[in-house]
């Protein structure tokens, strides 16, 4: 639905645009300390969400534009969050030129994520083959709070973005911040992406409780896919180094005496590819394996399969599968796009509609 309409004083241009995803399906677990576990749940390939768009022309080639967007739960209807914030998947403002390129300000996306999401993934984040599986993608390495973001304009495929995200910590300038730093290129087939994030862990003093000082978590990661038409090859490679920079889904989910530790240093790797067939399926595969590089050694492979069928532009079905291999008390979970999940394995079958 969109919304036009022209400002009384400056007679520029504006529009808000309302939309959303409804998805829904069942999902089946096995292997965790949980045992089997059958459910209906929301946001399988996708989180569910409804949000807000606008822009407004204010006069050449710039523009204001904003995005307010929730997350929900097809399932039982309720808030997609925790902390009782109302737009808690995106909340921003900012201004676009088509010169000077697009500063943005609130709730937003990291480029590692979107790097994940956009680029690396078949399963674009979503369904049992996600690659937050094993991926890097807890907490502030998906969205962070009070951040600046710079995109450039893009030149001959080429772009250039940057993150900074203030701790907002009395007392301390760096407790908390988080900046990220990207290089992309999409030109014809090829789509790729180069980007670098750096949180910081510290804690401020508050009151008599002292101020913890912790290592940063620092991600890396290289994605790319190219679509030879008659399938498109995906591929990533991650380096993550220091506190928090691949914590664990779930904590430990299959009951070990000693629980799975997070790794501070390891590497992580995605080979897929998705397979158009016809009439209006895609088929999807991947293989994605995390290489813990401590002394605890505690890697673990993931294998994926799916199949998408759309039933027309906003409408379609999926069915997926995977199975997670942990060694040497590795705790990763097979999860989806809207849970970290129970076990080392999930069937997913389901519905998503775009609006």
């Amino acid at each position: 639905m969109i919304i036009g309409g022209f400002a009384a004083q400056a007679q520029a241009q504006s529009n808000v645009t309302i939309y959303g995803l409804v998805d829904a399906g069942l999902v089946s677990e096995r292997g965790g300390a949980a045992g089997s576990v059958t459910k209906v749940t929301s946001g399988i390939g996708g989180q569910s969400r409804l949000g807000f768009r606008g822009t407004e022309d204010l006069g050449g080639g710039l523009s204001a534009i904003f995005q307010l967007e929730t997350g929900l739960k097809v399932d039982d209807g309720a808030l997609d969050n925790t902390n009782s914030a109302l737009f808690n998947r995106l909340s921003y403002v900012g201004l676009k030129s088509k010169e000077a390129g697009c500063l943005t300000i609130g709730r937003q996306y990291t480029m590692l994520y979107n790097a994940m999401s956009q680029v690396a993934d078949p399963f674009g984040a979503g369904y049992a083959g996600s690659i937050k599986n094993l991926f890097p993608t807890a907490g502030a390495n998906t969205r962070t709070s009070n951040a600046l973001v710079y995109v450039t304009p893009t030149m001959e495929g080429f772009s250039a973005e940057a993150l900074y995200s203030l701790g907002e910590q009395a007392g301390s300038a760096t407790a908390g911040r988080q900046f990220g730093l990207g290089l992309n290129y999409a030109q014809g087939p090829l789509n790729a992406r180069l980007v670098y994030n750096n949180r910081n862990n510290d804690t401020a003093a508050v009151g008599s409780t002292p101020a913890k000082l912790q290592d940063t978590g620092r991600n890396t990661l290289f994605a790319i896919n190219y679509d030879f038409q008659v399938a498109k090859a995906y591929f990533a490679y991650g380096a993550d180094k220091g506190v928090n920079s691949a914590a664990l889904p779930v904590a430990n989910a299959y009951g070990y005496a000693v629980a799975p530790k997070a790794s501070l240093d390891s590497n992580d790797l995605l080979i897929g590819v998705s397979v158009p067939v016809a009439p209006a399926g895609t088929v999807l595969a991947s293989y994605t394996r995390k290489n813990d590089k401590t002394s605890f050694n505690q890697d673990a492979d993931q294998w994926a399969v799916g199949y998408l069928y759309a039933l027309s532009k906003r409408t379609s079905t999926y069915v997926a599968y995977a199975k997670i291999k942990n060694k040497n008390g590795a705790g990763y979970t097979v999860g989806n796009n809207n849970e970290a999940g129970s076990g080392n394995k999930a069937f997913n079958i389901g519905v998503r509609h775009s609006f």
